[in-house]
């Protein structure tokens, strides 16, 4: 296996979780299409992850793909309209939500993680951005909606880019009309299979709707 440097971790001895093992997948899946990893460099780490039983054992897998967050450079006052606040750890601004033969809610004052993974199945999200903090100035939504739909609401200021696909049904994320540059951008990515995905622009001047009914996309104003 490949030696990667030793650096000792203040928890090694603790047993790692199912969670802090999805972590580490998440950093390594995001340096292979970012091209930090080769194809053998991924799945050779990818088999030291799942083995890795403490933290300890966990860490040195991702070391030179993270930068420590006391490296970090100090952050120049934004302008963004809307909040930003980059976690310490961007590897651990990650977020996971299912809606299965059920519905999931977020609105209000609530932190959209640096990647958010939402899947509906035979259910829906409402994904309410207006009044969020943003962890980053770039983040990705994977959304996976099958049989299923998946709302999301943001600024008027804020962009979106929809890198999603609809397979018998709609994939239609949208932004607003003229997003400010300082604001954060919202990337959308993942599947809709007999289902939608639908994006609202939100503001006081106005509100417009991409809307899903029966997996067709519909713009409302």
């Amino acid at each position: 296996m490949e030696n990667l440097p030793d650096r000792q971790h203040p928890h090694a001895h603790l047993r790692a979780s199912d969670t802090d093992r999805d972590r580490v997948v998440d950093v390594l899946r995001d340096a292979l299409m970012s091209g930090r990893l080769t194809q053998d460099e991924h799945a050779e780490r990818l088999e030291q992850t799942l083995q890795a039983r403490t933290l300890g054992e966990l860490e040195p897998i991702t070391q030179d793909l993270v930068i420590p967050a006391q490296a970090t450079p100090a952050a120049a006052p934004s302008n963004s309209p809307v909040p930003i606040e980059e976690p310490a750890n961007p590897s651990d601004s990650f977020d996971t939500m299912f809606a299965i033969f059920g519905g999931g809610e977020r609105k209000g004052r609530w932190r959209v993680k640096r990647r958010t993974n939402a899947v509906a199945i035979f259910g829906g999200h409402d994904l309410d951005m207006t009044d969020a903090v943003f962890e980053g100035r770039e983040v990705t939504i994977y959304a996976f909606a099958i049989f299923g739909g998946i709302d999301l609401t943001v600024p008027d200021s804020v962009e979106v880019r929809n890198q999603g696909v609809g397979i018998f049904g709609g994939f239609g994320a949208r932004g607003g009309d003229s997003p400010d540059p300082n604001a954060p951008v919202v990337i959308v990515k993942g599947l809709a299979l007999f289902g939608g995905v639908g994006g609202q622009v939100s503001s006081k001047r106005h509100k417009k709707r991409f809307k899903n009914h029966g997996g067709h996309g519909q713009l409302d104003h």
